[in-house]
């Protein structure tokens, strides 16, 4: 199968093609340029220079979630544009998961997935690397970076940690986490060659979408929506109180 697969949960913008499990091309920037510049061009590029239309295109898969509200809404919003012409159906792929397949490889490694979600927390998932999968440890969330140091204490092996939380994540946690480290440079930000591989995860457990279907997965309340509700429950008790004073 021909997937076109696109992430754009974080400051790096990717696009890859792949066909039945096999990389064919990629093309990655992380130069500060927001993705609605950058991500159509580079999958346009990307199709060209392999002699590909999107007609041939079996399946779109992007990253859905968690990661950045305006980042995930343009990889979702292309995808679906990308998808509607030909009704191609979608891969909603988890960005915890896809950033953790690249390091599938290293044997009885603990992946731990990490996106900075501010507020002291991180997005984060734990996978267990065997026999060049993954084995899912714990859901996709947000966690405090000091519930997530307490739960990694309680596993012996040894910890890698991806993603574009991995430092923030290594420099809280290294001491008092023992056997923590980070993965290399070049493995280490999520791509769209891991949303590839998490796509045909979902190929094969039949879980693809329509166009129509795809939604982002934020895991919690944007900013601007966590102070409007704050406003209205601080109106509401000014309110209250001033009946009781009536």
């Amino acid at each position: 199968m021909n997937i076109l697969a696109l992430e754009s949960s974080a400051a790096a913008c990717s696009a890859a093609l792949c066909r039945d499990g096999e990389l064919l091309a990629q093309s990655f920037q992380c130069s500060g340029l927001t993705h609605s510049r950058t991500l159509l061009p580079m999958v346009n590029g990307l199709l060209k220079n392999c002699g590909q239309s999107l007609d041939q295109v079996e399946a779109i898969a992007v990253a859905a979630g968690p990661g950045s509200f305006t980042g995930l809404r343009i990889g979702v919003a292309t995808a679906k544009g990308l998808a509607w012409a030909g009704e191609k159906p979608c891969a909603p792929c988890s960005t915890l998961e896809s950033m953790a397949w690249p390091l599938a490889h290293l044997e009885g490694k603990l992946i731990v997935c990490a996106m900075d979600a501010r507020r002291k927390q991180v997005y984060n998932a734990l996978f267990r690397a065997r026999e060049g999968r993954l084995e899912r440890i714990a859901p996709d969330r947000a966690i405090s970076l000091d519930d997530l140091g307490a739960e990694l204490k309680s596993f012996p092996e040894s910890k890698i940690v991806v993603g574009d939380g991995a430092q923030l994540c290594y420099n809280t946690l290294r001491e008092a986490v023992p056997g923590l480290a980070l993965a290399p440079v070049h493995l280490r930000i999520q791509s769209a060659w891991g949303v590839a591989r998490a796509a045909e995860e979902l190929v094969k457990a039949g879980a693809l979408v329509s166009g129509a279907e795809l939604v982002p997965v934020y895991h919690r309340m944007s900013q601007a929506e966590r102070e409007r509700l704050e406003r209205e429950r601080h109106t509401k008790f000014t309110i209250e109180g001033d009946r009781k004073h009536v």
